[in-house]
């Protein structure tokens, strides 16, 4: 079938909401300048990046002006270090979009100038390589990330052209994209390759859709569809070039790379988390553009598979250390999860994707709830401290003396070694204007997925109609969307009905309207004039949620959400051995709007009781007769996404439930 729904540019949206633009402007004022320095090693005490100096002695050897001595040159940092620069100027890019800042824009221009001064005659952009030995590019195509930092460079471009019209570092994109498709494809001579770290596909997507050259989507429909065919070509080039079989003892094997078997034949998530959400990403992109059914039936079965079956209640993904990985369904550990923050935003950009493919309620719930809890929970409200993991249980002695848990920090960092999160984290949050509202012009219908207040401009049949969102989100479930247009026009508005609301009211102009319940949404099919307001009232009430008993961590546990907000306990505001808490049934919940705590959130209480340990003798571990001792305790909850801002301490999502 056609697939003709649309997301809308920055340049037609605005952010007003009080709860994204304190977090947008966070962004601009406060992250991308302090990433800028880190990407230039200049936070003291951080882990440094080496990015910047990597391109500057890049440039050096590009011009002729250095000889490539490994004593003074040599490439420090990971092999995808030029990433972080790329997804910065990204970030630059869509803030650019909503605030015009000259200053900024000089110094993205002058990031540009020294990326260019790298880049090779021949097109090719890769610090590693060039650093390293440019005679062996494209000789690790499993591991060495070229493609992946190409595709970073190409999506980073492309923003940067759509906001600013500057076209120079779209060029030097197109120039590494098109040295990459000479050496890789699908033609005799050329390496029948793909990329180890997917990002390609998707970045190659938006190259297409710039600029309309079908050498990309060709480009793309071919890494997509060559992955995993016979034989496997990861397997090939281990052995021609003498590479390192990393995960050839385990499991994962080259499930590792979603490259054991082709796309259509996977229906269950395996391996890297982040690499499989991307390839997804750009498998989505590919199937709608060439409106292959059955690739999108190979999306819509995966994409259940991760957030029906390994999906954590924050949305966050990637269960597993040991290879940042997915494993089984229902594995879900708490304290042990590894849930990097690049994976939740790579899980936004599925979701985005997979709405495009039709109006899907649950879909859109997914993406809101990973947004407001397992993407936020990235950063500190400060923007200068970073998680990379994200638990849902931590006890800080643990993370330091006991192995099992040392990939969980119980701080967030200044910067990391690995620092792809970060600027991840920036360019989403920079450009969440582009998430609310996607229209349909074949079907003249107008969706509103997220509840962001702001305006938005959308074409129907060949008149512009403006949309006015006011939005209490997340703390209250009021909405009010008014429209704006010249003359009167007819359409439908889809409007995203929530799972977690059991009642509302719709009124249009102050009456109660009709509205058709279909896949998640409220439709209104009529003629809308100018200055029609439409008010939706949802009733957000505390809810205990529980997990599906396959979950082996929670039995007998329970969570709390109110809207989309996850909440947890934190040693802050309920002491320690967080344990040792229970809370009983549904008990009264007590919700109050604190406006200065944590930048201004909903607080829940509640009655519980705490475990007592006074009787206990301290080295009385086991006993066949002590009776259970309770007391009564206040419970109180906070965004999950909010926790650890007020220094270190113990969290839990998940608290033990008496029924």
């Amino acid at each position: 079938m056609p697939y003709t729904i649309k997301t809308i540019s920055l340049d037609k949206t605005s952010v007003t909401d009080d709860f994204w633009n304190k977090r947008m402007e966070i962004v601009r004022t406060q992250m991308i300048p302090y990433q800028w320095k880190a990407l230039n090693d200049q936070i003291p005490g951080a882990e440094p990046s080496w990015c910047i100096r990597n391109f500057r002695l890049a440039a050096q050897i590009a011009s002729g002006r250095a000889q490539g001595s490994v004593e003074h040159s040599e490439h420090k940092g990971f092999v995808f270090q030029d990433s972080d620069l790329y997804k910065w100027l990204e970030a630059v890019a869509y803030t650019l979009a909503w605030h015009h800042d000259s200053e900024l824009e000089a110094l993205a221009d002058s990031a540009i100038d020294l990326i260019a001064s790298a880049q090779m005659n021949d097109g090719y952009l890769d610090t590693f390589y060039i650093l390293n030995g440019i005679e062996k590019r494209f000789t690790n195509l499993k591991d060495n990330h070229e493609l992946y930092c190409l595709g970073h460079m190409v999506e980073s471009a492309v923003a940067y052209y759509e906001v600013t019209g500057k076209n120079k570092f779209l060029t030097m994109a197109r120039r590494f994209t098109d040295c990459a498709m000479s050496h890789i494809g699908a033609e005799e001579g050329k390496l029948h390759g793909y990329p180890g770290h997917p990002i390609l596909e998707m970045a190659l997507m938006r190259l297409y859709a710039a600029t309309a050259e079908r050498q990309y989507l060709n480009f793309a429909s071919y890494l997509i569809n060559q992955r995993g065919q016979k034989p496997l070509f990861f397997a090939e080039e281990t052995v021609r070039c003498g590479n390192k079989d990393w995960w050839g003892g385990s499991y994962l094997g080259y499930r590792y790379y979603q490259a054991d078997v082709p796309l259509r034949e996977q229906t269950v998530a395996e391996g890297h988390a982040v690499r499989a959400l991307y390839l997804y990403s750009g498998m989505a992109d590919v199937a709608r553009e060439t409106e292959d059914d059955s690739l999108v039936r190979s999306c819509m079965a995966l994409y259940r598979n991760v957030t029906s079956r390994q999906m954590y209640i924050t949305g966050n993904v990637g269960q597993c250390a040991f290879g940042e990985s997915f494993t089984l369904d229902y594995d879900l550990p708490n304290a042990l999860v590894y849930g990097e923050t690049c994976a939740q935003i790579a899980l936004v950009f599925l979701s985005q994707r997979m709405l495009r493919f039709g109006l899907n309620g649950t879909v859109a719930d997914v993406m809101e709830r990973v947004l407001y809890n397992g993407v936020l929970s990235g950063a500190s409200l400060d923007g200068k401290s970073f998680f990379y993991v994200n638990p849902l249980e931590v006890v800080p002695e643990l993370t330091k003396k006991a192995q099992p848990y040392v990939h969980v920090k119980a701080e967030r960092q200044k910067w990391f070694s690995c620092a792809c999160c970060p600027p991840n984290f920036a360019r989403l949050v920079s450009s969440i204007g582009s998430y609310v509202h996607t229209v349909d012009d074949a079907k003249n219908l107008v969706a509103t997925h997220l509840f962001i207040a702001g305006r938005t401009e959308f074409n129907l049949g060949g008149s512009a109609v403006f949309i006015d969102m006011e939005s209490s989100f997340p703390w209250k479930g009021h909405v009010k969307i008014t429209f704006h247009m010249e003359k009167a026009v007819t359409f439908t508005y889809a409007v995203r009905n929530p799972s977690y609301v059991h009642s509302f009211a719709l009124r249009l102009n102050g009456q109660e309207c009709a509205a058709e319940k279909k896949d998640g949404y409220l439709l209104m099919h009529r003629t809308f004039k100018d200055g029609d307001e439409l008010e939706y009232e949802m009733d957000l009430q505390v809810r205990v949620v529980f997990a599906n008993p396959k979950v082996r961590e929670n039995i007998g546990k329970a969570a709390v959400m109110m809207g989309p907000v996850v909440y947890c306990l934190e040693e802050h505001d309920n002491g320690k051995d967080l344990h040792q808490l229970r809370f009983v049934g549904h008990p009264d919940f007590y919700v109050r709007y604190e406006p200065d705590l944590l930048n201004g959130v909903n607080v829940i209480t509640c009655k519980g009781f705490r475990l007592c340990t006074d009787d206990w003798g301290e080295d009385e571990l086991y006993s066949f007769e002590h009776q259970l001792k309770i007391k009564d305790v206040p419970l109180t909850f906070i965004p999950y996404y909010a926790w650890n801002n007020r220094g270190p301490g113990e969290m839990m999502v998940w608290v033990h439930r008496n029924p």
